[in-house]
């Protein structure tokens, strides 16, 4: 356990370091709001594409393909979605709805949730944790772009509309753009591939921190209630009752952990970028990426402790 507690402090350590290090370059007047503003738009359209891209085509599709599993997840994300969204509707002011769901159902699990899957499970962790990080690429990015639509001033909500919107999502397009190279194992050019490595490299730390330096003690007094409200329901509830049900559905061992894992991952940076492409409150999806990723510490910990004492994974 204690290993486990350290893995996933050195993953949350660097997150806060790049938070904080937004807070203060905003404090001195290094980074401002229009930097900002074209960072996250230089996150969303360029360098989170790379990454996804890069890290679908490096994934091993073909092993450790388990379609009932699989579909465990899908069916147990679009409940979870189904819920925030209800949840949002009837705790929420209309317009902070689309942003107060993605934050209580989409997490982190291209980077924290598949990084504590390959500590604990190490290759069939990755080859496991890759194949539902693509699922959950495609999934969480659709889902967030409908319910940011229904409620964002700038994207029109119609059905052809969100479905033009979901086509044209430049994470969406990686994913689908990276599929055919991962199935028939399609390497890139030497060349092209650093490139996009430099590219991927820049999008955490500077999706980071632009949440920093979006952060403040008035936003996030102003968007405390609805925050920590979201993130009980992304580190509390839907942990809890998703892996219940996977619990209940037969799941034991690596699988019922790394599903745990993904299900209780805080919330993706990534919700940052696109509650500002939405044109939506920012600064409501900041306070939840930093409120869900302290209590990762924790309930990581302690969900992982307690499946372990009771001997199911």
């Amino acid at each position: 356990m204690l290993g486990i507690f350290f893995e996933t402090l050195n993953i949350t350590a660097p997150v806060f370091a790049m938070l904080f290090l937004g807070v203060l370059l905003k404090r001195v007047g290094w980074i401002n709001d229009s930097f900002i503003h074209t960072a996250s738009a230089l996150v969303f359209n360029v360098t989170m594409p790379a990454l996804l891209f890069l890290g679908i085509i490096h994934a091993d599709l073909h092993a450790a393909f388990q379609p009932r599993l699989l579909a465990y997840f899908v069916v147990a994300t679009l409940l979870s979605f189904a819920l925030s969204w209800g949840w949002a509707i009837w705790r929420c002011p209309h317009e902070d709805r689309g942003i107060y769901t993605q934050g209580a159902f989409r997490g982190n699990n291209g980077v924290i949730g598949l990084a504590l899957a390959a500590s604990m499970y190490g290759d069939y962790g990755i080859s496991l944790g890759a194949i539902l990080a693509a699922l959950v690429i495609l999934f969480y990015n659709t889902l967030s772009t409908i319910v940011l639509a229904v409620y964002s001033p700038v994207i029109k909500s119609d059905p052809w509309s969100v479905f033009k919107s979901i086509l044209c999502n430049p994470l969406i397009i990686s994913v689908l753009a990276a599929a055919p190279f991962a199935y028939f194992t399609i390497g890139l050019p030497g060349w092209l591939e650093t490139s996009g490595k430099y590219l991927a490299q820049m999008t955490l730390p500077l999706a980071l921190i632009c949440i920093g330096g979006t952060l403040s003690l008035a936003a996030l007094r102003k968007s405390g209630d609805m925050a920590v409200s979201a993130s009980l329901v992304k580190m509390v509830w839907l942990p809890v009752f998703c892996t219940l049900g996977a619990w209940l559905c037969g799941f034991r061992g690596a699988e019922l952990g790394i599903l745990f894992l993904y299900f209780g991952s805080p919330t993706a940076a990534a919700s940052f970028v696109m509650a500002r492409a939405a044109n939506g409150n920012h600064e409501l999806a900041a306070a939840i990426i930093v409120i869900t990723t302290l209590a990762a510490a924790v309930t990581t910990n302690l969900g992982i402790f307690i499946l372990q004492w009771g001997g199911w994974i």
